[in-house]
């Protein structure tokens, strides 16, 4: 129950592809395929596993393997990183919101290492809808990178798959979705049932996924059924490496690991991630007595056009929800009739008191732990994990979307994604029981048999104070700020009675 923390020397990553490393350490496997300028996140991504204690005996000899101990030649290995969104939408470094390459061929390196020439490895993830994957590679120069590997010689297959089955470059509109390959292997339903954490919530009705199709979603989780759509390549892997963005979340409080688990789903309108109307009505929308009567009109007539003219998927519908949607705006705004743009930043479920988001969080947690290959859910962890958390750059603040970029110089590691996790929002500044899907998965019984406790988990690290950073009930650490629906709620040094 190892969690290895650490800062770089900078903030910033290389920018050279493919990232190389620029120093010749004993087991590089790349011979002279080295860069001249420093690559301080290789030599993070090392010292990583380094403090982890992995293959030790070996360490500084050209037979270190420190992955040795989960991939074997032969396996299938898929790196899921967060690949959320393409650019940012204020024009800040994406970077504070999609994982670097840089973190990811650090691990790669060492994936080829452990996989001796024999083998799969597969950059996977299910992006937003509106994410440019084309866009995203040119930023990423991730190409650049595949092709390195490509041309290595070894019979080994470096991939990068997008999940979606469709995306679109600006809204989702029926005339503007365009179809994908999607997953090459297909995906797997399953259903939690009474499993699921949304099992017993009230007011199905109110449920509201990603998209327009309310329906859909309201399916997908009603009489019992607690549905969800999966990627089979992700499921048959024999190892998955996630490798996640430290940064804020507007629904759930953090992205890390299990937040970024939407990633694994091929229908993302089966997540719930809020419900209509605020919590005096039976939803979780935004706070009671946020809006003014006008502000709740002009909201709930939205939502109505959304659900009657969008949510068909019909051309001539959303014609009508165009030239409706004009009227309706323009005519709003010349009355002078709009809603505060500092309310809408709450509106959609993006603040504290969302209580769907983590439910359906720990649910994407529990299936990737427990879910077999066939989809089946087991009582113990049924594939081999790894976690490497990409935080020289982080996101805070309008995360996890819009954030602004944190000079954290942070990287973190271990073999458990929920360790990880607990670690990584502590040192944000974050007090992980404050945060209801963490205190939700402390307190549920097949997590707990994993992660007893927060005492359970050792943190390995050089940085002042962080090995006790689980039990320190002061220190803010990278004093990460919050989402604004979740100022003065999960800090470390918010009021105990706003938790």
């Amino acid at each position: 129950m190892k969690v290895a923390a650490l800062r770089v020397g900078r903030a910033g990553y290389p920018a050279d592809a493919p990232f190389h490393p620029s120093v010749p350490y004993p087991e590089y496997p790349f011979g002279g395929h080295r860069s001249s300028a420093p690559n301080e996140v290789y030599d993070g991504v090392r010292q990583l596993f380094v403090r982890l204690g992995l293959d030790a005996g070996n360490f500084g000899t050209a037979r270190w393997n420190p992955l040795g101990h989960l991939i074997q030649p032969g396996m299938t290995v898929v790196l899921k990183p967060n690949f959320v969104l393409s650019r940012h939408a204020a024009g800040k470094d994406l970077f504070s919101i999609v994982t670097h390459p840089s973190v990811l061929r650090a691990a790669m390196d060492y994936c080829w290492i452990a996989l001796k020439g024999s083998g799969r490895i597969l950059v996977a993830d299910a992006p937003q809808y509106d994410c440019n994957v084309a866009e995203l590679m040119a930023a990423t120069r991730l190409p650049e990178m595949m092709a390195f590997y490509r041309a290595a010689g070894a019979p080994v297959d470096a991939s990068v798959l997008d999940l979606r089955p469709y995306w679109s470059p600006r809204r989702h509109f029926a005339s503007m979705l365009q179809p994908l390959p999607g997953d090459p292997a297909g995906s797997v339903t399953v259903d939690l049932g009474e499993r699921s954490a949304m099992a017993g919530k009230p007011h199905p009705e109110k449920l509201y996924g990603a998209v327009y199709r309310r329906n859909e979603t309201i399916t997908q989780h009603t009489g019992g059924r607690h549905a969800y759509a999966l990627s089979r390549t992700i499921l048959e892997a024999d190892v998955v490496i996630s490798v996640p963005k430290l940064k804020v979340h507007k629904k759930v409080g953090a992205t890390l690991n299990a937040k970024g688990l939407v990633g694994i789903a091929t229908n993302k309108n089966h997540l719930v991630h809020y419900s209509l109307t605020p919590p005096s009505r039976g939803g979780d929308q935004y706070p009671d007595g946020l809006l003014t009567p006008v502000e709740q009109f002009l909201i709930r007539t939205e939502r109505w056009m959304y659900d009657h003219l969008l949510a068909a998927g019909s051309r001539p519908l959303e014609y009508l929800h165009r030239a409706t949607y004009w009227i309706h705006n323009h005519s709003t705004r010349r009355l002078g009739l709009k809603v505060d743009e500092r309310k809408r930043l709450l509106d959609a479920g993006n603040w504290h008191g969302n209580d769907s988001a983590w439910r359906m969080t720990l649910d994407l947690l529990r299936l990737f732990y427990f879910a077999d290959a066939r989809g089946v859910i087991q009582d113990t962890p049924q594939r081999r994990m790894f976690s490497i958390v990409d935080g020289v750059v982080g996101g805070d603040g309008n995360g996890p979307l819009t954030p602004d970029p944190v000079d954290a110089r942070t990287l973190l590691a271990g073999e458990d994604l929920l360790s990880v996790d607990l670690v990584a929002t502590r040192l944000m500044g974050f007090d992980p029981r404050r945060l209801r899907l963490y205190a939700a998965a402390l307190a549920d019984p097949q997590f707990a048999a994993i992660v007893p406790s927060l005492d359970a988990i050792q943190i390995e690290s050089s940085e002042v104070g962080w090995t006790s950073a689980l039990s320190d009930t002061r220190s803010g650490f990278l004093g990460f700020a919050p989402h604004p629906g979740w100022v003065g709620r999960i800090e470390v040094t918010a009021p105990e009675e706003a938790a």
